[in-house]
């Protein structure tokens, strides 16, 4: 007998765990109870014709399908352990602390924001008001970025790490189950707070410490060590290792690196805009058929191709999502996207973005020339507006044909757009290979190219424009026990493959500690 199969149901099927076994019984050539134990490996949904999902199962006979003891009873009491100062509470810094806890040493969490559930005050001044709080944002607080911006777990990033333990740690902490066989596993900005708030507590409760409002404004480095580091309020944390992992937009970091004579260097990133649709238009396209059904998952896309060896790509694309407001100081537009776990929003968005890279510049050697660049972008496109948290905004069809909009359609971004010129706000070279990848999807996708669509500027923050380098220790080259970790030092992209980042640096911190 195979010990693993494919077996399809029908999305119609309300009940998909009775289909299941009904479809692997006949399949056998069974009776659903004389199935043997199974368990499911994957699940997918196939739309390439009548929509079907198809799951990977494993029977009992393979490996006896032990029961795998929670990762949480790993959890050591570490109040007496050896510290490990983690500058972050993102991803990144969230699993390495937890993966601390496992290795027997003691995480000291200092984050520049605030508390998860805090920070939504912060989320509604920027959102309605368009008050940026430079350290409470959708970037920055606990959680991260990911946090309040969609929760999507996918990664490809499956050889740096063990996924699984990845979503079977949020799942001990409060995520659906389905997370561990879903292709494209999301939680959704809504589930994400209380998943968060308990990975916060299982560090608490095991020893660890978490501190809010405590942005790193130096390190204290003797004999090109780090020894402590001391934080806006004027405290200081000593520890026996330091993981950074404070993320791709903490830029004061960076600077703070340059000032104490660690090397840095420049990173290709890519920026351009996003693109919203009608959420209805992209089932459509997708599904083939007039209206999606209701057991149908609001349709997503993925788009890429190359423009003069510059890729041009579909970015955190959010299905039955919203626009919102990423700026982490003021004087500046970011727009990024998210989506609630039940991705039930009218609206479709993605982001699409050309690819920046430090060649593109006269001094591709500086380190923050690509830094420099987002910059301004993200400022210029604020100038052009009338200071608040308006995006400008142009119907896809104009912007493909250089065309002020006359009128602009319904969107979901809360602060508002306003008609402008986003293909003279935006860089030309920026421009010219958004256009030219933009009509190459509307051959892939027909009906993407419609003037119910909207381009809004500017989508920037995809990925750190700077690396922070690292030895073969996984510690600064010029800076022993200082580990630059995940989204921000330019090893990851995106939650699982930060927080897998997370754990390899807390296991390399360890190493550390023991010589």
């Amino acid at each position: 007998m195979e010990s693993r199969l494919e077996i399809v149901t029908d999305p119609a099927d309300p009940d998909q765990d009775k289909a299941l076994r009904t479809n692997l019984a006949r399949h056998l050539g069974l009776e659903v109870h004389e199935l043997p134990l199974f368990r499911v490996l994957k699940r997918s949904l196939d739309a390439r014709r009548n929509p079907v999902y198809r799951y990977q199962v494993e029977l009992e006979e393979a490996k006896g399908l032990p029961t795998e003891p929670t990762i949480k009873s790993r959890f050591r009491d570490v109040r007496s352990a050896p510290s490990v100062v983690i500058m972050g509470a993102g991803p990144a810094g969230y699993f390495a602390a937890l993966e601390c806890l496992i290795l027997g040493l003691k995480p000291i969490v200092l984050d520049r924001g605030k508390d998860v559930k805090s920070r939504r005050r912060d989320l509604k001044a920027i959102q309605q008001d368009h008050i940026v709080n430079p350290d409470s944002n959708y970037c920055f607080g606990e959680g991260g970025a990911g946090t309040y911006s969609d929760g999507k777990l996918y990664t490809r990033s499956g050889k740096r790490g063990d996924i699984g333990k990845i979503l079977r740690l949020f799942v001990e902490h409060g995520a659906d189950p389905d997370i561990l066989i879903d292709a494209h596993p999301h939680i959704g900005s809504n589930k994400l707070p209380g998943i968060v708030e308990q990975i916060r507590n299982s560090i608490l409760a095991s020893g660890g410490e978490v501190h809010f409002n405590q942005r790193v404004v130096d390190f204290v480095i003797r004999e090109r060590r780090m020894r402590s580091v001391i934080t806006a309020s004027g405290d200081e944390f000593a520890g026996e290792a330091f993981i950074l992992a404070t993320g791709h937009s903490s830029r004061d970091i960076y600077h703070l690196l340059a000032r104490k004579n660690l090397r840095l260097d420049a990173k290709a990133f890519a920026l351009g805009v996003r693109v919203e649709h009608p959420q209805q238009l992209i089932d459509q396209i997708q599904y083939r058929r007039a209206g999606r059904e209701p057991y149908l998952p609001a349709a997503s896309y993925s788009l890429s191709c190359t423009f003069n060896e510059r890729g041009v790509f579909s970015f955190c694309m959010c299905p039955g999502g919203l626009m919102v407001p990423s700026a982490t100081a003021p004087g500046e537009i970011v727009i990024n996207g998210m989506s609630l776990s039940r991705r039930d929003s009218r609206f479709a968005n993605s982001g699409m973005v050309a690819a920046v890279f430090p060649s593109d510049f006269k001094n591709p050697a500086d380190p923050f020339c690509c830094l420099t660049f987002q910059q301004e972008v993200e400022q210029a496109v604020f100038r052009a507006g009338d200071g608040s948290q308006r995006a400008p905004a142009q119907r896809l069809t104009d912007f493909l044909n250089h065309k002020l909009s006359s009128s602009l359609p319904e969107v979901s971004y809360i602060p508002g757009i306003w008609s402008a010129p986003v293909h003279q706000v935006l860089p030309a070279f920026i421009v010219k290979s958004l256009v030219t990848g933009l009509r190459q999807f509307g051959k892939q996708m027909k009906g993407y190219i419609t003037d119910e669509a909207v381009v809004v500027a500017t989508e920037s923050r995809t990925s750190s424009p700077v690396r922070i380098p690292r030895n073969s220790l996984s510690m600064h080259p010029d800076c022993e026990a200082l580990f630059p970790c995940g989204e921000g030092a330019g090893y990851a992209g995106g939650i699982v493959s930060a927080a897998m980042d997370g754990q390899h640096c807390a296991q390399a911190a360890l190493q550390y500690v023991l010589k």
